[in-house]
């Protein structure tokens, strides 16, 4: 300690000295022990360093002032608080100084002491006392107009203070307010524009009452109008205060924007800019307080984009004309342009205002859409001969936001379900396309390299909204694309932006349309893959390789003659193949343009071909392009024009089955996939040696831990069986012993099981010795069968089972003769009342699998044991034994589906069982075969629609929700004429039998859903709970799967769907357990079906919600039940990245629901359960304070900040927070993944 005070006091002593450089170097070891974090000073020490420096800041050389500065910074964190007082206090009086820069150096001082003080969230008061002191100093500075320059700065550091520590200046808020008022009439305009920033700083933290002060005040000034250079101040204010703090404005958006419209008319070219300007910031922040004003907004920003008063368009066409014709017409135009220049013409300005502002309309208003194209379409068009490069590039980018707005939805959710509705739009702009093109072939020649840019932005935007709609302009379009990949002047990004565009012209348009301008299109292409900058060369590449398909599309016959074209595209291109030094991406492109080079034009290549394939062997070899190249040869061997490969196949088989054993997954999947279509294509150039090379390779690939791996390795493995029989031989053991490990896991399903199934019917087909048909039945079910002696250890998981006895069904359709004497086995298996219960599940299982194909009706007994089956006392035979009777039923209607109608009607004590039959029957059967029982079915199930058992109810509604598919027009009235039924239970059977007529894939009961769901959806607002339950689940699911059916009804269903999420005291009641009293919430499994549905809306139906409305059920859940809050949390989260304005604006309400979840403790002595469920409840809290902190600016409200210091200073609360960060940070993104 002691040596620290005398290293520091020998410091303060040099820097007495008269030299200079001692003063210096003394500062600057000063500051060096400063950023120590071990340093601990005295008071003495103390008082003397913080005298020192101060004393330093007026020194006369200007660069120990400088460091003398920088000291501040770290001393702050390592002094007393009086201390730091002490510093402030100088540096403010200094700031009033004569001296300029003793002033310009304390400035700097002070904004460095805000930078360095710690954030109120640490809960330092020293924060909040420091600022007090600056604040009460500055306000005082700005006050007095003395000197501008005092001014200016003061107000830049107000503004900083006010945007790091806005909080904690809390109780300044209304002098800081009265202080800059009147600033904003202040003589200088400097002073106004910081005076406006630091108010918009201010309008952040806030109180509602000084915000209001504010407002009215900008009101009465606006409303006043002294000049008209106060008026634009107060008119750029209020844009600021929007801008930073838009959703406290909403409120008083009716009072100001009358005031602005009216100042729009006012001839005053800066006023009018300022104007548009503030309405693009309200359009963005207040989307909800703007829609009564955006229809007259609209109306001046159209009128004002044209707004060009100094200029006239209408000889420009002439001409234009003229220029055409004679040729030499430039060099005039040119002058005659300068002329018109016009410097004091600030019209531009106005011009390019209100195009932003159009472009904050288009990108915000989705539902407008169509009076988009009506109204804003055509005016922007005739804009595109804008003259101002930086108004065009705006008017560009507005229609550029139109066109985006316009492309259709292309997800999952959607594809399925295409509704007329939304082609409303693309038609109205492809009746436009010629107009488009007609304002912009001529500007792609231009000089002028930024709107020729635009322009090519623009169209190809165009051209991945409309895929087609330039079919019949490629003629106006190919002479200003060759003009821009030709033309010297162009800059890289020109050439790179104008490839771009030809390649996605190329790929959404029929190949003939381009094959007349072929011959001037490909060579400035070819010219640039020989361009030296690699992004040119790669972009070429990629349109190369289109072009190629273009030139000779192999999927269809074509007349056009690609021979000649091949000697200026294979040079090129095989250059760049060969070298060795050049970029990645080239390498890569260079490889797959080839590749499509020879797919496509292969015989044209004559004694070039073989060379080429060697350097693919080359590439092979090399780590980096491997990946590329094996997708390559997978083309090439795929070839209809069959290439011939064999000079390279000797070589290359090996290298491939070595890249099985690599680590890299995408490449092990690539070269399956290659093998697969070499073993194919070209089995006679195949030696077995190279192909027993590939099969050491495969057992370690067929694992459980990659299905997807394991299910491409059987089907090449299903290939060889077919092509090459006589190499099954050879499959060793142990591939076929991991396939069985396989078929007896838990996880296997859909394409790999599928995939084994292919598998072993090649594999008993190629008749090979030691794996026939029992063979292989032996080694299938022999887990099974042992496991009822003593010794088994292995107990198969329930899905091993369904999985074997598809297997074992496959088997015996595959050998027909083998499959009557394992019928036999398995009914006898199931007669014995030895067999262990998996046993008898496996044979049940099994009979399903093969009566579902094959009519059983020769085993006479079949019936009665399965009846039998039904009274196991095992559930699983049980469900086995009705799967089998269902399944068996498909493969023999006329015989077994009367029976079991018979029995459902006689036997009640088995009919859950019997109806879960009759469901596989209407599932699996084709609805030809169906018809004739239609009416004896339908009549049965609804005499038991009504039934007290709910899980019967439930299976009579899956039956009759999937016979109504069998005859939509018939069945579907009739469930609608049940929902007036006097009992609860047939409503609601009804209801759920039409959620299992919705399906996520187009069916022909569509067009008659969409017009009767309404009918159904009424049964929301059912008296009966259990019926609004249901409804909400069918609502649900057809949000979810086919939002189209509900998209036109939200007005209607939203309020019921809302008036669910309500809590109903009337049915919470107490139950007493002994001693205890316990509550139960009859209307929670309700609600919670309504937040879920809330939820699902989010995802399919965004924009017909009412976001706010929305935000108040969102609110309320977050005060439920535990459920209902996990669930209102994830939708918080969701609704964070989704429309994050709206969740700004609500905020303060949002997070004291959040913060208590945060912030409850649990009773000390409550049970295990309780504990965790607190715990979860709170990971999920933080999840969305998590997701909440990632809106842009949400740092800036007051609560948040508080919450998130509170976070900070509490330790468990940080860890969780860091903890969920963490977890965040290593998973792929959600959002990433639903864009895609």
């Amino acid at each position: 300690m002691a040596s620290v005070s005398y290293h520091i006091s020998s410091l303060l002593e040099k820097m007495t000295s008269t030299d200079k450089d001692f003063r210096f170097m003394a500062t600057n070891d000063l500051m060096m022990e400063l950023q120590k974090d071990s340093i601990k000073l005295d008071e003495d020490s103390e008082k003397k360093v913080v005298k020192m420096l101060l004393k330093l800041l007026e020194d006369k050389n200007g660069e120990v002032q400088n460091l003398a500065v920088k000291c501040l910074g770290p001393l702050v964190g390592k002094v007393k608080e009086y201390q730091v007082e002490t510093i402030v206090d100088t540096l403010c009086t200094n700031m009033l100084s004569d001296k300029e820069q003793l002033r310009d150096i304390s400035s700097i001082g002070l904004k460095t002491v805000i930078s360095e003080l710690p954030p109120a969230s640490t809960g330092s008061t020293m924060t909040a006392n420091v600022c007090k002191k600056i604040t009460a100093q500055l306000t005082g500075a700005i006050g007095k107009q003395e000197d501008v320059s005092v001014q200016l700065e003061a107000l830049d550091i107000l503004s900083d203070m006010l945007s790091r520590l806005g909080g904690t200046l809390y109780s300044f808020h209304s002098s800081i307010l009265n202080c800059l008022l009147p600033q904003l009439t202040s003589p200088r305009l400097a002073v106004r524009k910081r005076a406006i920033i630091a108010l918009g700083h201010l309008v952040l933290t806030c109180s509602g009452s000084i915000f209001s002060e504010l407002t009215e005040h900008l009101l009465a000034e606006l409303k006043r109008n002294e000049s008209t250079s106060t008026t634009r101040t107060y008119i750029q204010c209020v844009a600021g205060i929007s801008r930073q703090a838009g959703h406290r404005i909403g409120e008083h958006l009716e009072k100001i924007i009358p005031l602005i419209v009216q100042y729009c008319n006012v001839e005053d070219d800066e006023l009018r800019e300022y104007c548009f300007q503030a309405f693009e910031s309200f359009v963005r922040r207040c989307p909800k307080e703007m829609d009564p004003h955006i229809p007259n907004v609209m109306g001046l920003c159209l009128k004002y984009i044209t707004f060009d008063p100094n200029y006239n368009y209408d000889n420009e066409e002439e001409e234009e004309e003229e220029m055409m014709d004679t040729g030499t017409g430039e060099d005039e135009e040119q002058e005659s342009d300068d002329e018109y220049s016009d410097d004091d013409d600030i019209s531009w300005k106005v011009r390019r205002s209100a195009a932003k502002c159009l472009e904050a309309i288009v990108s915000s208003r989705h539902d407008l859409l169509q009076d988009f194209y009506k109204t804003l379409s055509p005016v922007l068009i005739s804009r595109f001969k804008e003259r101002e490069e930086n108004v065009k590039a705006d008017i560009f980018s507005a229609y550029i936001s139109l066109l985006k707005q316009t492309l259709p939805i292309q997800s999952w959710l959607h594809a399925s379900d295409a509704s007329g509705k939304d082609d409303i739009p693309l038609t109205m702009l492809q009746n436009q396309v010629p107009n488009i093109v007609k304002a912009l072939h001529k500007q792609l020649k231009e000089k002028s390299i930024k709107s020729r840019q635009g322009c090519f932005s623009l169209l190809t935007e165009l051209a991945n909204v409309l895929p087609g709609c330039l079919a019949d302009h490629i003629p106006a379009l190919v002479p200003g694309i060759v003009f821009s990949l030709a033309d010297k002047s162009s800059s890289s990004n020109m050439r790179i932006d104008t490839l771009s565009f030809l390649h996605v012209l190329l790929c959404n348009h029929q190949p003939e349309v381009f094959h007349p301008h072929i011959k001037s299109l490909l060579p400035p292409v070819v010219t640039c893959i020989g361009d030296p900058f690699y992004k040119i060369t790669a972009e070429a590449l990629l349109v190369t390789q289109q072009l190629v398909k273009v030139i000779r599309p192999l999927d269809k016959s074509c007349t056009f003659d690609a021979k000649p074209y091949v000697k200026d595209l294979f040079p090129g291109t095989l250059k760049r193949l060969k070298a060795a030094d050049i970029d990645q991406e080239v390498k890569e492109r260079a490889i797959s343009c080839m590749g499509q080079i020879i797919y496509n034009l292969g015989d044209h290549l004559s004694t070039d071909l073989q060379p080429t394939l060697k350097i693919f062997l080359e590439r092979l070899k090399n780590e980096i392009t491997r990946l590329t190249t094996v997708k390559a040869l997978t083309l090439i061997a795929n070839s209809p024009l069959k290439i011939d490969l064999r000079p390279i196949l000797g070589e290359g088989f090996p290298i491939l089955a070595s890249f099985l054993r690599k680590n890299q997954r995408a490449l092990k999947l690539s070269t399956l996939t290659a093998l697969d279509i070499l073993v194919k294509n070209y089995s006679d150039s195949l030696k077995p040696a190279m192909i027993e090379s590939v099969l050491t390779e495969l057992p370690a690939l067929i694992t459980e831990n990659d299905m997807h791996v394991s299910q491409v390795a059987i089907v090449f493995l299903t290939t060889l069986a077919k092509v090459y029989p006589s190499c099954i031989s050879k499959i060793s053991g142990s591939v076929l012993a991991e396939i069985f490990q396989l078929v007896h896991s838990p996880l296997l399903q859909g394409g790999a099981l599928n995939a084994i199934i292919d598998f072993f019917q090649a594999l008993v087909l190629t008749k090979t010795a030691t794996m026939g048909y029992s063979e292989l039945m032996k080694q299938l079910t022999a887990p099974i069968y042992s496991s009822g002696s003593a010794g088994a250890s292995v107990t198969l998981h329930k899905q091993a089972y369904y999985s074997v006895a598809k297997c074992v069904a496959a088997l015996s359709s595959a050998c027909p003769k083998e499959a009557a004497a394992i019928v036999n086995q398995f009914i006898q298996d199931v007669k014995n009342p030895k067999s262990s219960s998996a046993v008898k599940v496996l044979a049940f299982l099994s009979l399903a699998e093969m009566g579902r194909t094959t009519n059983l009706s020769a085993q006479r007994e079949l019936k009665t044991v399965i009846l039998e089956a039904f009274t196991s006392p095992s559930e699983e035979v049980k469900s086995a034994a009705s799967y089998a009777l269902g399944n068996i039923s498909v493969g023999n209607l006329k015989e077994y589906l009367p029976f079991m109608l018979k029995e459902i009607g006689s036997q009640p004590k088995r009919q859950y069982l019997l109806l879960h039959s009759l469901k596989e029957v209407i599932s699996s059967s084709p609805a030809d075969g169906l018809k004739p029982y239609v009416e004896d079915i339908w009549a049965l199930l609804f005499k038991h629609c009504e039934c007290t058992e709910e899980g019967t109810r439930n299976v009579v509604a899956e039956c009759l929700g999937k016979l109504t598919l069998v005859n939509p027009s018939e069945l579907l009235p009739r469930l609608k004429k049940q929902l007036s039924s006097d009992s609860p239970h047939a409503r609601s059977t009804v209801v759920t039998a039409v959620k299992f007529t919705i399906a996520d894939q187009p069916q022909a009961i569509d067009a008659l859903l969409k017009g009767c769901i309404g009918d159904f959806l009424k049964t929301l607002q059912d008296p009966d709970l259990n019926v609004r339950r249901v409804a909400l689940a069918m609502f649900n699911s057809a949000a979810h799967n086919k939002p189209s059916l509900i998209r036109d009804l939200l007005n209607a269903v939203l309020p019921s769907l809302y008036n669910e999420t309500k809590v109903r005291r009337e049915l919470i009641r107490e139950v007493e357990m002994g001693p205890f009293k316990h509550t139960v919430d009859d209307g929670l499994d309700v609600r919670k079906a309504a937040f879920e549905c809330m939820y699902t809306l989010l995802e399919s139906c965004l924009d017909r919600l009412d976001i706010y409305e929305y935000l108040n059920h969102v609110e309320d859940g977050l005060k439920d039940h535990y459920d209902i809050r996990m669930l209102t949390f994830i939708m918080l989260a969701r609704l964070s990245t989704l429309c994050p304005s709206a969740v700004l604006q609500r905020l303060e309400r949002l997070i004291e629901p959040l913060r208590a979840t945060c912030s409850t403790k649990v009773k000390a002595g409550s049970v295990k359960q309780e504990f965790e469920k607190q715990d979860e409840l709170k990971r999920s809290a933080m999840r969305a304070v998590a997701a909440l902190l990632t809106i842009p600016e949400v740092e800036k409200s007051p609560a948040m900040a508080e919450f998130s210091s509170q976070i900070r200073s509490n330790p468990e609360m940080a860890s969780l927070f860091e903890s969920i960060q963490k977890d965040s940070a290593s998973l792929p993104t959600s959002e990433s993944m639903d864009m895609s």
